[in-house]
C-alpha cells in the first residue's frame, strides 16, 4: 500500500532491537529544554531513538537549531507539523503575503530575519519531513502524526492520503490541523494500529482517547509546561 504514497508523506521504521524508542510532544524552538528532559531519562543516542509529533519551530528562541536536530542527529525523527507547514507555505507565497503575516504572529518571526538563501534552506529541510511516521514495536505498529487521524482506521487514512487528489490534500491538512478528536472527547480510537501518538493541542497532562495518545504538555512554555516522553514499547 505504501508504494502508492509519496515518499515525503509516510516514513516507516523497523523495530528497535537494541535500545528504546520514545515519542515527544511539540518542541517549538526549545531544544535545550528537550535535551535536558532526555538527559533526565538517561537517553542513549547510540541505541535509543526519539520520534517527534512535529511543531519543531516557532515561538521558542532556538528555532534556528532545527537543522542541527533534523540533519545531524540520526536518532531524531519528526513528522511535519502545522508550524512547519506554515513556514513552507509562507515562504512559497512570498514575503508580502497574508500567509507570512499569519505565520509571523504565530511565532514565525525567526524565519523572516533570515536571508532569502537561508530561508530556502530551512523551507527545504522542513518540506522533507513526512506527514506520517510508522514505528514497528514488538507489541504492534505505532503511528505518529501531528494533530489527528481523520479516519476510523489507519489503513483508510493511508489510502485517503495517497496521490494528488483533493481528498489527499484534505487528509493531509487534517493530519496537521484537526483538533476534532480532543474537542469532541472522542474515545473511538483508530483501528488497524496499536496506538497513534499526536500533539498539536497543548494540555496540562497527557490524555489518552481510545488508542490515541495526546502528548503535547507544553514543554515549550517556560515555568509551566513540561515535555512528555512516551516509551513506545510500554506506552508509559
Amino acid at each position: 500500500m505504501l508504494e502508492t504514497i509519496e515518499v515525503s508523506r509516510v516514513k516507516r521504521f523497523a523495530a528497535n532491537t537494541v535500545g528504546r524508542d520514545f515519542a515527544v510532544g511539540d518542541i517549538h524552538g526549545h531544544f535545550t529544554r528537550l535535551q535536558a528532559a532526555l538527559d533526565a531519562i538517561g537517553f542513549d543516542p547510540t541505541v535509543d531513538r526519539l520520534f517527534s509529533v512535529g511543531d519543531l519551530v516557532d515561538r521558542g528562541p532556538e528555532s534556528l537549531d532545527v537543522d542541527e536536530w533534523i540533519l545531524r542527529k540520526p536518532w531524531f525523527h519528526a513528522v511535519r507539523g502545522n508550524h512547519e507547514q506554515m513556514t513552507i507555505d509562507s515562504h512559497a507565497a512570498g514575503r508580502t503575503s497574508d500567509q507570512c503575516g499569519m505565520h509571523f504572529i504565530n511565532g514565525g518571526a525567526w524565519f523572516y530575519g533570515l536571508s532569502s538563501i537561508e530561508q530556502d534552506c530551512y523551507a527545504s529541510i522542513l518540506q522533507e519531513l513526512p506527514l506520517v511516521i510508522e514505528v514497528e514495536t514488538a507489541q504492534g505498529l505505532i503511528g505518529i502524526v501531528h494533530a489527528d487521524v481523520p479516519r476510523g482506521s489507519w489503513g483508510e487514512m493511508l489510502k485517503a492520503l495517497a496521490g494528488q487528489t483533493a481528498e489527499a490534500e484534505h487528509t493531509a491538512a487534517m493530519l496537521q490541523w484537526s483538533r476534532k478528536r480532543i474537542t469532541d472527547e472522542n474515545h473511538g480510537g483508530v483501528a488497524g494500529v496499536r496506538a497513534v501518538i499526536v500533539g498539536h493541542t497543548p494540555l496540562p497532562f497527557a490524555v489518552t482517547l481510545g488508542n490515541v495518545y495526546h502528548i503535547d504538555t507544553a514543554g515549550w512554555v517556560p515555568d509551566r509546561g513540561y515535555f512528555t516522553l512516551l516509551n513506545l514499547a510500554t506506552l508509559d
